[in-house]
């Protein structure tokens, strides 16, 4: 997941309003709906398998990952290509893993590299599995939304437990057109927490907060200052 409104969200305005602010209402929504439908299904798949399953073990360092469970995206949705022994599960989520209003939630290039530790594949797997299922069957992302509040509000989708964390350090991954790989960060889950309590997103704090209200979740990102294979995250 990328940090889209912290991150650019009011220079994005601007720059599109500089470039676009002659332009008719059709071009401008154009520019900013890129992906306004979703592509054929074969491209959001990888045709090389085991090119998935190294691309999902590069979310973390290879002293966890390489113990980990892998899942790689078929037809119908996620299945098992490699058991794990100590309870990471490593994935490559697509662009549905964006925000309804994501200029990217179409884009067929996305790929996000996961990996989750045992506490957070219990709650957070479930959702993808949702999402993904939904997509595949041909809902549309208000759908989709719409079907992942219904199943949270009926507590279908449990809450985050204590401990939940995932690893984005991939420096092959593809998080949008506009950030590529993005950095490579540490991501904790919540439900009932305030932003401020941890100081993020205040001025100099590296703590950067997520709120998904239809999820009832926060997600707290972290960034470090190397990727997954050691090599350093340049500013």
């Amino acid at each position: 997941m990328k940090p889209k409104s912290i991150k650019s969200g009011a220079f994005t305005g601007i720059l599109l309003a500089v470039l676009f602010g002659a332009a008719s209402p059709a071009k401008v929504q154009e520019a900013k709906t890129p992906y306004p439908a979703m592509a054929p299904l074969e491209q959001y798949l990888m045709a090389d398998r085991n090119a998935e399953i190294a691309l999902a073990r590069s979310a973390a360092p290879e002293s966890i990952s390489r113990d980990a469970e892998v899942l790689v995206l078929g037809r119908h949705g996620y299945e098992t290509a490699i058991k794990g022994t100590n309870g990471f599960v490593c994935l490559v989520e697509r662009s549905w893993d964006q925000g309804i209003e994501d200029s990217d939630f179409w884009n067929p290039d996305v790929r996000s590299p996961f990996c989750l530790n045992a506490a957070a594949a219990r709650f957070y797997l479930p959702r993808t599995f949702k999402r993904t299922g939904l997509i595949l069957a041909g809902r549309s992302r208000v759908e989709m939304f719409d079907a992942l509040k219904a199943a949270v509000a009926g507590n279908e989708l449990r809450p985050p437990e204590p401990g939940a964390v995932c690893y984005m350090m991939s420096k092959q991954g593809y998080l949008s057109d506009r950030d590529h790989h993005w950095h490579p960060h540490l991501m904790f889950y919540f439900s009932a927490t305030e932003p401020a309590a941890w100081g993020a997103n205040l001025p100099g704090s590296p703590v950067i907060a997520l709120e998904q209200p239809e999820e009832r979740l926060i997600t707290f990102l972290v960034p470090v200052r190397r990727w997954s294979d050691g090599t350093p995250d340049l500013p």
